[in-house]
């Protein structure tokens, strides 16, 4: 038997509630390290570069589609179409991972990150009548330089990790039988 063939079947298997109740559970877990990044940006004040910015997508868009799968699983659409949400929130992990990656090298300095990743900013201006040309002057810190390091890993180190705990959750669910 092929593996398409085995995928295939896989995502023709009926669901249980466990795809319902787990699936919440994932997207709250990604709404949890999304949550997170937003809280030391906003509470901590780590100013995120921009692939720190372009790897919360991920979850942005992956939460909402495991509410989906576990919302299909409720109102009983075909089993497939649960399946096929919960594989497509999968995929778009393993695309997190691999951007956590790349940026954790750029930390390392093992490759150049993107042009978009300038130099270090300072904070922003307290004073509102300067938070406007602020923002105009202001740019993101380097893609290569981490903000934080716990246990010696970066924040996109760690998003490595958690990337590849959630996709493999979130794919072994998908083609589980039920």
């Amino acid at each position: 038997m092929s593996n398409e063939n085995s995928l295939l079947d896989s995502l023709k298997l009926p669901t249980s509630n466990d795809h319902k109740e787990v699936s919440f559970y994932l997207a709250i877990a990604m709404a949890i390290v999304v949550g997170s990044a937003l809280a030391f940006e906003h509470i901590g004040g780590y100013i995120p570069c921009a692939l720190c910015l372009e790897q919360r997508t991920p979850y942005y868009v992956g939460a909402p589609i495991l509410v989906l799968a576990a919302l299909s699983k409720i109102i009983t659409v075909p089993a497939i179409i649960t399946r096929l949400l919960i594989l497509i929130a999968g995929l778009i992990m393993l695309y997190g991972m691999g951007l956590a990656a790349f940026h954790s090298g750029v930390e390392w300095l093992w490759w150049p990150g993107p042009e978009s990743c300038g130099a270090a900013a300072d904070g922003l201006s307290g004073n509102a009548g300067d938070l406007l040309a602020d923002l105009n002057a202001k740019r993101p810190p380097s893609c290569d330089k981490a903000a934080l390091r716990v246990f010696g890993l970066s924040f996109a180190g760690w998003n490595v990790f958690t990337s590849a705990v959630l996709a493999f959750f979130t794919l072994r669910l998908a083609v589980r039988k039920a």
